[in-house]
C-alpha cells in the first residue's frame, strides 16, 4: 500500500451562523466568524489517496489526473466564492471547516474510485494553526 498527497489552495468567504438564532446568540457561539458581512480564508487542501503501484507505469495515480479531478470538482467551485451562497455541494450545510472537509471528501471519492485508488484523507487548513482531517469514517 502506498499513499500520495496533492496540495491545492483556494480563497473563499464564509460565515458561521444559524438563521434561527439572534445575532447576539450567533456572536456568543461563533464570535467574529458570525460577522454579517462575511469573512475569508486562504485555505490549503491536502488530498491523499492510497492503493497499489501500477507495475506498467510505476504510478499509484497519474498526478496530472489527480490534479485535474481536484481542480474540476472542488477548487473551481470554491476558489474566490462564498461558501454559504455559491458552492453547490455546501447548499443547506454549515460552512465550518469541518463540514467543508467532509463534503470535499464526498465529492472526490467517486472520482478516485473510478481511477481505482482509494481516497484516504482530506486535510483542510483554514489557517496555519487550524486544520481538520476527514478519513471518511
Amino acid at each position: 500500500m502506498i499513499y500520495i498527497t496533492r496540495r491545492e489552495r483556494f480563497s473563499a468567504a464564509h460565515k458561521l451562523y444559524r438563521e434561527d438564532w439572534s445575532q447576539e446568540q450567533n456572536e456568543a457561539v461563533f464570535g467574529n466568524c458570525s460577522n454579517p458581512n462575511w469573512h475569508g480564508h486562504n485555505y490549503e487542501l491536502f488530498v491523499t489517496v492510497k492503493g497499489e503501484i501500477d507495475p506498467e507505469t510505476g504510478f499509484l495515480i497519474d498526478l496530472k489526473k489527480m490534479k485535474s479531478i481536484i481542480l474540476e470538482h472542488v477548487i473551481s467551485k470554491l476558489d474566490h466564492k462564498n461558501v454559504n451562497l455559491d458552492v453547490d455541494f455546501m447548499k443547506g450545510k454549515k460552512a465550518s471547516t469541518e463540514v467543508i472537509a467532509v463534503e470535499i471528501f464526498h465529492v472526490l471519492k467517486p472520482y478516485f474510485d473510478q481511477e481505482n485508488v482509494q481516497l484516504h484523507v482530506v486535510k483542510l487548513y483554514e489557517t496555519e494553526n487550524n486544520f481538520v482531517e476527514y478519513f471518511g469514517e
